[in-house]
């Protein structure tokens, strides 16, 4: 008689996607928050990397307030901006999307080079392979995809410093040759979603 075999699941993580023990929140690594998206510990609060919050992604601990990253604070701190103190808090801030800012990247077979091909032979049967990217490279990548309305958002952060946003990122925002790149890109963009759309008016 054959043994029936029983499957059993993951004895961490519980119908709502906790890993960590004794939440009543949801999709928390550390345990016994009520919030959710806590890797810390006794969070009523959410997204907090610190232990004992009330409010939400504080990494230090014991606080009722948000973004700290102090000990028993009730009032939620303004932001530093390249190396320096404002007077804004996160909010007040309009920060830059960063959607294309990626350290990965699926890559179509399609759209391989044959270096690519010849580096991940296991790529026909995945249908393409997951690129990866430096973190200069994934800046570089952001700079040059996203948009004009989200490059000045960068430009535009309080205390905007070129030399320490070029030391992190690589990106020299003072070269003209980088700034006319980007501009071409923008304005390619522009002409090819015209085509599309011209294209999709016609087969109407």
């Amino acid at each position: 008689m054959k043994k029936k075999i029983t499957f059993i699941e993951n004895p961490m993580k519980d119908n709502k996607d906790n890993t960590g023990e004794e939440n009543t929140g949801n999709r928390n690594s550390g345990s016994r928050n009520t919030g959710s998206w806590n890797t810390g510990y006794r969070n009523s609060g959410g997204w907090n990397t610190g232990n004992g919050n009330s409010g939400d992604c504080n990494t230090g601990y014991g606080n009722s307030t948000n973004r700290s990253s102090g000990i028993f604070c009730t009032t939620e701190p303004t932001v530093r901006c390249f190396n320096k103190e404002t007077d804004l808090k996160w909010g007040e801030i309009k920060h830059p999307n960063f959607y294309e800012f990626y350290l990965t990247k699926w890559i179509p077979k399609n759209d391989m080079t044959d270096k690519e091909k010849k580096n991940n032979p296991n790529s026909f049967v995945r249908g393409g392979y997951l690129k990866k990217f430096t973190y200069k490279e994934a800046w570089s990548n952001y700079w040059r995809d996203t948009d004009e309305e989200d490059r000045q958002r960068v430009l535009n952060l309080p205390n905007f410093d070129a030399q320490i946003f070029k030391d992190i990122t690589g990106i020299d925002t003072t070269d003209k040759k980088g700034k006319e790149l980007a501009a071409w890109f923008e304005d390619l963009e522009q002409g090819l979603q015209a085509v599309i759309d011209k294209l999709y008016e016609e087969k109407k």
